[in-house]
């Protein structure tokens, strides 16, 4: 009897193993410290401030605000509810002793790290975009990217990309002593002792409502960033924001 034929079947060729993902060190001690205080005290603020807001809400600009002046942005009646505000009953005088005490929290970490990242040139090395990075072509490539939610991989991963870089350089170097600043100007000691402060916003009533409008911004930043860290991966992100360190994402072929 004739043997059977042998039919030479293709072996399927077994996918090599993904490579191990790699740990590295991306955030330092005093940065993480920073960034888990001042997220504490961002919200106690904005809670408090919006219920000092509650007892006029109106907006004006120049020296005076009264209830029967003209402002440039209102909202009738309570226009905060109770549960985004501190406290969460209505009470001005307690709204301002918690906007002042945690005040003094954001404003002396936010001098102290803003002489330190430039002293040991955080700032510079991390923080400030390249001139390549400010191109437009790389600017709205980095917006497409994100769009479609492809995020960086392999060693860029451990790098501010120019849209962090631009995010972070205008609120730690601009919105926060903007706010720090113009809350000062609000203070009637303070405007005794520095009078150029008033001088500097236009007035109290301008002051304060450069004041509003940079808290609304800082919590769009707030919202945006929050987002974020979700679709990037939220145990990674905020894992190193606690320990310092990451899983650096694998590169995607194609990727450079």
């Amino acid at each position: 009897m004739d043997d059977e034929p042998v039919i030479d079947e293709p072996i399927e060729e077994v996918p090599p193993p993904p490579p191990p993902r790699r740990i590295a060190y991306r955030h330092r001690l005093p940065t993480r410290l920073w960034h888990w205080l001042n997220a504490i005290t961002v919200f106690v603020m904005l809670m408090s401030g919006m219920m000092i807001f509650n007892a006029h809400p109106h907006l004006y600009w120049g020296q005076y605000g009264a209830n029967f002046d003209h402002p440039w942005l209102s909202f009738h009646g309570r226009p905060m509810p109770g549960w985004a505000t501190i406290p969460s009953t209505y009470n001005l005088a307690a709204a301002r002793r918690w906007h002042l005490a945690f005040a003094w929290l954001l404003t002396v970490p936010l001098l102290l790290f803003l002489i330190t990242s430039v002293l040991n040139r955080h700032a510079h090395r991390d923080l400030a975009p390249t001139r390549d990075e400010v191109k437009p072509s790389h600017i709205w490539h980095d917006i497409q990217e994100h769009a479609r939610l492809r995020f960086p991989t392999g060693d860029a991963a451990l790098r501010y990309n120019v849209l962090q870089k631009l995010s972070y350089v205008g609120v730690i170097f601009a919105l926060l002593p903007l706010m720090v600043l113009t809350g000062l100007a609000m203070s009637p000691a303070m405007d005794a002792a520095w009078p150029w402060l008033l001088d500097l916003f236009g007035g109290r009533q301008s002051a304060r409502s450069i004041h509003f409008i940079c808290a609304a911004l800082l919590l769009g930043f707030i919202l945006v960033h929050l987002t974020m860290v979700l679709l990037a991966g939220p145990i990674n992100e905020i894992g190193s924001m606690i320990t310092g360190r990451f899983s650096v994402p694998p590169e995607r072929s194609g990727d450079g």
